[in-house]
């Protein structure tokens, strides 16, 4: 038998049968139950503050008619509470957007709350890999409130010191069926924080009509459609490049469509000028009086309008020079907003290798010099690869249709795009579904936001022509 050695000579002991197990016990400390009920006791009392801080409208209401209860008998307690019921159900009928906003989406928030995220929050943290376990002890990311509105719940949680934000965007999948939603989008709200958004139904689930002529002329932000969260879609146009990216079906001509009825209040008053590029003769050519000889369909035709739309911008900006750094719609000097239905046959598929020479060098000249003087590009394609479409960084604000792979969200939106919830890869083919919703990138906002744009159909078209024509006739 091995003696009891002493000091540091037990770390040089070595068994001589391959079966020998050494056992290391940890030292135990015994608390006293003192102190141990002084821990659990100022827990308690922390919890109770804040709770009581937290929400005390929920508070008062099971203390006051438990007072009633004590001091006057139960008929005076159920009295109050069939008083205040009553009161909550007049409120709710009535009025029932204040109610919601003050007591019902509270309401739903403490249910979902206690019923879903607290109840699952450990175990979906352990399983996602998000908690950590280090030397026996374990580090969970903290729960910190829930807030609920008309479409989605929006926790918001403090990370584990030494966390990054890519280590919960890459675990979006994990969080989203942990909690059972259909899908997670992660937003840094300020160092440590995040707020996690899952959206427990889909606004944007039927395709949404044309939307009225505006009455007043403006150059924008023009109502194109609507947010994820009902709020109106307002695109900026004046002072901004766009690129729309999407599969053959997926609805980029409804963003090109919206944006010039948006406009055509302007375009009466001589205070915009949309010139139109459509080298597949099948999405402009519709509206083709509304352009007023702006439109190109043969690429030479598309290149000589390019570099006249350069031309302008040119002359814009030496008389601008040392005299305005903006730019503001008068009829002498129009916003011009440069359409090109397809970029890519333009500036990718074109065999003629000096027409294709000149289109990406005037595309990329008005992309780079033409948002303070007044001339703005937006350019639709299927194909946003890098050697297709060389010049995409150039426009600030981005929208991604339906996909076809995972890797193009990110091309088009920039990088971790789709790991923040963009899952244009993911929008239904079913045109009835899919056919018009994005997801936006604005220059303003890192955050991609989901939107689906109104359908602007044939007749709506047509009628916008004789609309336009009308009035110019009549001016």
């Amino acid at each position: 038998m091995f003696k009891r050695l002493p000091g540091d000579e037990a770390r040089n002991l070595v068994a001589t049968t391959p079966d020998t197990a050494v056992v290391f016990r940890p030292a135990v400390l015994k608390t006293p139950a003192l102190i141990t009920l002084l821990i659990y006791g100022w827990r308690f009392l922390a919890a109770l503050v804040r709770t009581l801080w937290r929400h005390p409208v929920a508070c008062a209401v099971p203390v006051t008619l438990a007072a009633l209860w004590v001091l006057d008998g139960w008929p005076l307690a159920v009295s109050a509470l069939g008083l205040v019921v009553l009161a909550l159900l007049c409120w709710a009928f009535i009025a029932r957007d204040s109610f919601a906003r003050l007591i019902g989406w509270r309401l739903l928030a403490w249910w979902r709350l206690m019923s879903v995220y607290r109840r699952h929050w450990q175990a979906v943290m352990d399983v996602s890999g998000l908690a950590k376990r280090i030397n026996g002890l374990a580090y969970m990311p903290r729960l910190v409130k829930v807030q609920c509105d008309g479409w989605a719940d929006r926790v918001t949680v403090r990370m584990l010191d030494g966390q990054a934000v890519k280590d919960w965007t890459d675990r979006t999948d994990n969080l989203a069926q942990g909690f059972g939603a259909v899908s997670c989008r992660v937003a840094l709200v300020k160092g440590g924080r995040l707020l996690l958004t899952f959206p427990r139904s889909d606004p944007l689930a039927d395709p949404i009509p044309a939307l009225p002529i505006p009455d007043e002329p403006s150059v924008g932000p023009v109502e194109i459609g609507k947010q994820e969260d009902g709020r109106p879609l307002k695109l900026k146009v004046h002072g901004t490049h766009i690129l729309i990216a999407g599969a053959t079906g997926a609805g980029k001509g409804s963003f090109l469509w919206d944006t010039i009825r948006g406009l055509l209040p302007a375009m009466r008053a001589g205070l915009v000028e949309i010139w139109a590029l459509d080298p597949k003769l099948m999405e402009l050519s519709f509206g083709r009086e509304l352009f007023q000889g702006r439109y190109a369909a043969d690429p030479a035709d598309c290149a000589d309008l390019l570099d006249e739309a350069v031309s302008v911008m040119q002359k814009r900006a030496a008389r601008f020079s040392g005299v305005q750094r903006s730019h503001t719609p008068t009829v002498e000097d129009p916003f011009v907003l440069v359409l090109v239905d397809e970029v890519a046959f333009l500036t990718a598929y074109q065999p003629d290798k000096q027409l294709r020479q000149r289109i990406s060098a005037a595309l990329a000249t008005l992309a780079t010099q033409g948002r303070s003087v007044g001339v703005g590009v937006m350019a639709a394609l299927q194909d946003p690869r890098k050697e297709v479409m060389n010049i995409r960084n150039l426009f600030p604000d981005k929208i991604a249709l339906r996909l076809d792979e995972s890797e193009q969200v990110d091309m088009v939106l920039g990088d971790g795009a789709r790991g923040r919830g963009a899952l244009a890869d993911h929008i239904s083919p079913v045109p009835e579904l899919g056919a018009g919703a994005a997801y936006m990138r604005l220059e303003t906002s890192p955050e991609p936001v989901r939107v689906r744009a109104a359908y602007v159909s044939d007749t709506d078209i047509r009628e916008m022509v004789a609309v336009f024509t009308e009035r110019g006739e009549a001016a």
